[in-house]
């Protein structure tokens, strides 16, 4: 998957315009009538837990060139330990080879000894047995020529065994020389990970944020109006959300998940859903007793823009579906929680 924050710093002024201008360069604007200094706020936190300062975008591309280098190492000390592999067989052979030819020399030699004792009988016999020398004459001969062979293949086979040796000490210093280099940049990773990890301020930002997100509705309410939500990507937000739920899709499109969905619907279309949902009473029963479950009219995030649900392919999110276990694992970044009865609903507060 690809990590949360783009490979770019975003300008501020981009960034101020996609969470509907309550961010400025520098600190926070001063809270209005319009827009509650809770939703200032949780929308500032958002931006800078998903807008890498340059200080982590440096590092972090450091760190990309340092992975791409420690695979490159990685693949050199896997092929160096396959070569020195091969060597050490090869060794081990030629130290084979090299015994077996210096023992047929060795046999060679005495049963050249043997036979010229031989000779040297059939020689000194009275009378002598021409046919007994001559092949005892016959016997040195062959015997002398297996000793010139077996001379031969033995001392092939020690330049081998030295051969051997040399490559499997040079292959032995290489698997040396590649695990020392794939070593040192390991600890540069380990090292600026660490360094990067003490950096990263986005889960403080993302936790400082979460825990303003009940006053974000509680002040957003009584002063909401239509003027202060904004589309990101044909989804009806607040404006103060609106930063973090754009960077949310471009995330999740990243990693091969397309979302979409629905947000801010008005006060009388909740009521709507509600007759269409088959709820008991439109504006006391309790959500859970729809036959889909919806939220009394008034009380639902939907008609603040603080909540949306969301689709995939044009169809709601179910427990099961890629986009639900996507958003599982990183919707909290970007300062969204789900309702846990309905996988589609996912809001600021998980209501």
């Amino acid at each position: 998957m690809t990590t949360r924050h783009g490979s770019r710093l975003k300008p501020l002024a981009a960034a101020a315009a996609a969470a509907g201008a309550l961010i400025i360069a520098g600190p926070a604007a001063p809270a209005s009538a319009a827009v509650p200094k809770a939703a200032q706020q949780w929308a500032s936190l958002m931006h800078r837990s998903l807008t890498p300062t340059p200080q982590v975008l440096a590092l972090r591309e450091k760190l990309a060139g340092q992975r791409a280098t420690l695979v490159t190492r990685s693949a050199g000390v896997t092929k160096s330990k396959t070569t020195q592999t091969g060597a050490q067989t090869a060794l081990s052979a030629a130290i084979t080879a090299d015994g077996t030819a210096r023992t047929r020399y060795a046999v060679a030699v005495e049963a050249l000894t043997t036979a010229k004792n031989a000779r040297t009988v059939a020689l000194q016999q009275r009378p002598r047995n021409a046919t007994k020398v001559s092949r005892a004459q016959a016997a040195v001969t062959a015997a002398a020529k297996t000793v010139t062979a077996s001379r031969t293949a033995a001392a092939a086979a020690a330049r081998t065994l030295k051969t051997a040796q040399g490559t499997a000490r040079t292959a032995t210093a290489d698997l040396d020389t590649a695990i020392a280099s794939w070593r040192v940049m390991s600890e540069a990773v380990a090292t600026n990970q660490e360094r990067l990890a003490g950096l990263n301020k986005a889960p403080e930002y993302a936790t400082q944020a979460a825990a303003l997100s009940r006053d974000v509705v509680a002040q957003v309410r009584p002063v909401f109006t239509t003027a202060d939500t904004t589309a990101v990507n044909g989804v009806t937000v607040h404006k103060s959300v609106s930063f973090a739920f754009r960077e949310m899709l471009a995330a999740a499109k990243a990693d091969g998940v397309v979302l979409s969905g629905g947000g801010f619907r008005t006060k009388q279309r909740q009521i709507e859903l509600r007759k269409i949902n088959g709820c008991p009473d439109v504006y006391t029963a309790p959500a859970s007793s729809c036959r889909v479950p919806t939220a009394i009219p008034g009380r639902s995030l939907h008609e603040l823009g603080l909540a949306v649900d969301i689709t995939q392919g044009g169809s709601s999110l179910t427990s099961s579906s890629a986009g639900f276990r996507w958003l599982s694992v990183h919707a909290d970044e970007y300062g969204f929680v789900n309702l846990p009865s309905e996988p589609w609903h996912w809001s600021i507060t998980g209501g």
